[in-house]
């Protein structure tokens, strides 16, 4: 969890004068308090408490930002009574970005680390070639990516319906999912988009009630695997043998947009870690 604030500051930079400054100790000491006073429903809800603890205790201090991450978590199983042991479940983390300045909120939800692998139904042919050229085209290559995303949602405003954050955060990582195992690829880029579109078209729902999501930004590394030449050992690669790279060879990145919304979500957000 990261927390920035700001506000009326120019006197501690000026002459050095703390009055306005509230301690980051506090700050972090505030975390902990909400945390065994309040609980944590939801990444968003927990951020959204501490946001506006801030701007409303503090005459000095006009906005707050809250960066939160959940890492997942499941139970051991064992054969006798204890339960209270754990182990870190191999799924993506899940973020938040929480921005309010006393009337309007600006939530930015999302995930990274989600890794994900097409066995079939890619291909990467027709691209731009000259005298360096050689990589050879392909109708049926494996597709391997670690989905970064970033999703902003429309509401803004406290007394206006809240998403419910669980139900939304999984309907946006589902929706993903969806579109990545649902689209033939001719592009990573292509892939994209159908996946920022299912999030922005289903956001509210099949069909797309209520229109939750405005934006969406993914960030997808290109994570190539290679067929293995078997034939110097007498072998025959039917696509099963492949060399996945040590490190991607291309990251594609964009924003994907409800109609008429504005951009707001930094390019640089997925790499603010």
């Amino acid at each position: 969890m990261s927390i920035a604030l700001s506000g009326d500051m120019d006197e501690v930079h000026y002459s050095g004068s703390n009055a306005g400054v509230l301690p980051t100790d506090t700050a972090k000491n505030t975390v902990y308090a909400f945390a065994k006073e309040h609980g944590i429903d939801s990444a968003e809800q927990f951020g959204m408490r501490l946001a506006r603890h801030f701007v409303t205790s503090q005459p000095g201090l006009r906005r707050a930002r809250v960066q939160v991450e959940e890492h997942a978590w499941e139970r051991v199983e064992t054969t006798g009574p204890t339960c209270h042991s754990f182990v870190r479940s191999g799924r993506e983390t899940r973020v938040g970005r929480i921005g309010y300045d006393g009337e309007r909120w600006e939530i930015v939800s999302g995930l990274q680390d989600l890794t994900v692998l097409n066995s079939t139904d890619s291909e990467f042919r027709g691209y731009v070639k000259d005298a360096y050229t050689t990589l050879e085209e392909t109708s049926d290559r494996i597709l391997a990516t670690e989905i970064s995303a970033r999703w902003r949602y429309r509401w803004s405003r406290d007394g206006e319906p809240a998403p419910d954050w669980d139900r939304a955060y999984e309907r946006a990582r589902t929706n993903i999912l969806r579109a990545f195992a649902g689209t033939y690829s001719r592009s990573l880029q292509q892939t994209l988009y159908a996946m920022g579109s299912h999030v922005i078209e289903r956001s509210g729902g099949e069909g797309g009630e209520g229109g939750e999501v405005d934006e969406i930004r993914l960030s997808l590394p290109n994570k190539h695997h290679f067929l293995v030449d078997l034939t110097p050992f007498g072998l025959t690669n039917d696509h099963e043998v492949y060399l996945a790279a040590d490190r991607p060879y291309g990251l594609i990145e964009a924003t994907v947009l409800r109609a008429g919304a504005p951009a707001r979500i930094p390019a640089d957000l997925l790499r603010d870690r």
